[in-house]
C-alpha cells in the first residue's frame, strides 16, 4: 500500500511538471518568437522554410524602428500616463478602501457594493461619454486626459479593501485613544502595513495602462502625444512595410513592462493573495 502510494505521487508529479513546461512553452514561445524575427533579415524572414532562429544578429531592424516612428518619445509619453494613472489610483483607492474598512457609516456595504458592481461594465461602454467630458473640458491631446479618467477603479478599492481588513481594529482604537485621526492614522498605520497591496495595485495599473491602445487612440491628434501601442501600428502603416521591423519595435516596448514584472512578480502574486481569506 505504501509503494503504490509513493508511485501514484510520483506520477502525479510528473503529470504537474509536464503541464507546467507545457504552460511555459505556450506563455513563452511568442516572446522568443518576436525576438527571433526581430534578428532575422529581410531574405531570411522571406525564406521558406522559415527560419527558426538567424544566422547572423540584425540589429538593423531595431535601428529602422526608432527611424520609422518616434517610439523613443512614444515611450516616455507611455511611461508618464501610466505613472500618473499609477499614483492617483493608489491615492484614490487607498481613502476610499480605508473608508470602506475602517469607518462605520450608513449603507457603507451597500455602496462597496456599487464600487464592486463598476468592475462588472465593460470599459468600451463608457468610452463615448468619457471622450465628450474630456473634449468638453478641452483636455484632448493632454497626459490629463490620457490619465484622469482611469485614476479610480473599483478593483484598485476592492484589493486594497480586503487587505485592510486584514489590520487589527484593535490598533484603530489605540490610535483613536491616542488622539489619532483618520489620516494621520492611514499614513502612520496602515499604508506601511499595507504595502504589498499598494505595490500589486501599483504594478497592475501600470502594466495595464502602459499596454492601453483604443483610448489614446481617440483622444491624441497630436503625433507628439501618441503613445507606445500606436507607434506600433504607424510601423505597419509604412509604405515599406517589414514584418521583422515591427517585431522589433514590439520587442522594443516590451523592455519596460517585462523589466517590471520580472523584478516584480512574487511582489504581485503576494498582493494579490495577501486578502484572500479576509472578506
Amino acid at each position: 500500500m505504501s509503494q503504490s502510494f509513493q508511485v501514484t505521487r510520483i506520477l502525479k508529479s510528473i503529470f504537474w511538471y509536464l503541464l507546467l513546461i507545457i504552460a511555459a512553452i505556450i506563455v513563452l514561445y511568442p516572446i522568443w518568437a518576436a525576438i527571433t524575427m526581430s534578428l532575422l533579415s529581410d531574405a531570411e524572414f522571406t525564406s521558406y522554410p522559415p527560419k527558426m532562429a538567424p544566422i547572423h544578429f540584425n540589429i538593423e531592424n531595431y535601428k529602422h524602428a526608432f527611424e520609422q516612428a518616434p517610439l523613443a518619445r512614444y515611450m516616455m509619453n507611455s511611461v508618464i500616463q501610466s505613472s500618473l494613472v499609477m499614483f492617483g489610483q493608489l491615492i484614490t483607492a487607498s481613502l476610499a478602501a480605508y473608508a470602506f474598512a475602517f469607518i462605520d457609516f450608513k449603507y457603507k456595504n451597500i455602496l462597496f457594493l456599487v464600487f464592486l458592481s463598476t468592475m462588472m461594465i465593460p470599459w468600451e461602454a463608457t468610452i463615448i461619454p468619457n471622450y465628450l467630458m474630456i473634449k468638453k473640458l478641452g483636455w484632448t491631446d493632454t497626459f490629463q486626459g490620457l490619465a484622469i479618467p482611469f485614476m479610480a477603479t473599483g478593483f484598485g478599492t476592492f484589493l486594497l479593501r480586503q487587505f485592510f481588513l486584514k489590520i487589527p481594529m484593535e490598533l484603530r482604537d489605540a490610535a483613536v485613544m491616542d488622539g489619532c485621526g483618520h489620516l494621520r492614522f492611514l499614513w502612520k498605520i496602515v499604508l506601511p502595513l499595507g504595502r504589498p497591496a499598494l505595490g500589486t495595485l501599483a504594478i497592475y495599473s501600470f502594466l495595464q495602462t502602459y499596454n492601453q491602445y483604443l483610448w489614446p487612440l481617440l483622444i491624441t491628434n497630436n503625433v507628439n502625444m501618441r503613445t507606445v501601442q500606436i507607434g506600433i501600428k504607424l510601423l505597419q502603416d509604412e509604405e515599406r512595410f517589414s514584418f521583422n521591423i515591427v517585431m522589433a519595435g514590439i520587442v522594443l516596448i516590451l523592455i519596460p513592462t517585462f523589466t517590471l514584472f520580472v523584478f516584480s512578480n512574487k511582489q504581485l502574486i503576494r498582493g494579490l493573495t495577501a486578502g484572500a481569506v479576509k472578506g
